[in-house]
């Protein structure tokens, strides 16, 4: 009744109703969603995958997600701030998927090394956009962002830790870790980023195998040789 009496004071301002309605709708939306946040970064992925950066915005992440235009600035100042967000759950991922590795093959440092390599392109693989969104330097004013700096940070001191535990095992050579393992995600990023741009000769392909190609480029800089089948 209440909603009937609410509509019926505002018979003469259609635009008014609308904009009543509207909102009570989106209200039941938010609550729907449980978790406004994941649900706009979610929608930013999506557009991200369709249009690219230059399609994101607020007002297209609120649409999307199916709440009203303001829901996001709950969450997010400005398009930089969702850029960083979603940056930032992009090392989440990246974080979890390369710890659960260490741990499958933990005494296994070149296992791990293989593992920590697959788990990264397989990232890139199962998620394009979340993936050049996250590694695309499109977070301006890093320091602005301390769950991004961080999160970055965490992702890269496991591969640090693999690259010192395979030195230690005599699968990559000795030097400074934090080089070698920019040396290494070096690689790795610019093999799939390569694949990813349709740059792979399609005949390499037909010879092998995605993780056989990733294999045989890591091969080029451990000391061991890294069986194709591992």
């Amino acid at each position: 009744m209440a909603d009937l009496y609410a509509v019926k004071i505002l018979k003469h301002n259609l635009d008014t109703v609308k904009i009543w309605l509207y909102d009570n709708c989106m209200t039941e939306h938010k609550y729907h969603h449980g978790d406004l946040k994941n649900a706009l970064i979610e929608a930013g992925v999506d557009i991200l995958a369709e249009e690219g950066v230059g399609g994101l915005s607020l007002r297209k992440v609120a649409s999307r997600a199916g709440v009203s235009h303001a829901a996001p600035y709950a969450h997010f100042a400005d398009k930089q701030a969702l850029i960083a967000a979603i940056s930032t759950e992009g090392y989440r991922i990246v974080y979890e998927r390369i710890k659960a590795a260490i741990r499958r093959h933990a005494g296994d440092p070149l296992r791990q090394l293989v593992e920590v390599a697959w788990a990264y392109v397989q990232f890139a693989t199962t998620d394009p956009a979340h993936f050049k969104i996250t590694f695309s330097g499109a977070v301006e004013k890093q320091k602005d962002y301390p769950s991004y700096v961080d999160s970055s940070r965490e992702s890269f001191g496991l591969v640090v830790k693999v690259v010192e535990a395979c030195q230690a095992a005599g699968v990559l050579h000795t030097g400074p870790s934090d080089v070698l393992a920019v040396s290494v995600w070096s690689l790795v990023h610019g093999f799939i980023s390569l694949y990813l741009e349709g740059q792979l000769s399609h005949t390499l392909l037909e010879r092998m195998t995605l993780r056989q190609a990733l294999i045989f480029s890591l091969d080029q800089i451990t000391i061991v040789e890294i069986p194709q089948d591992l």
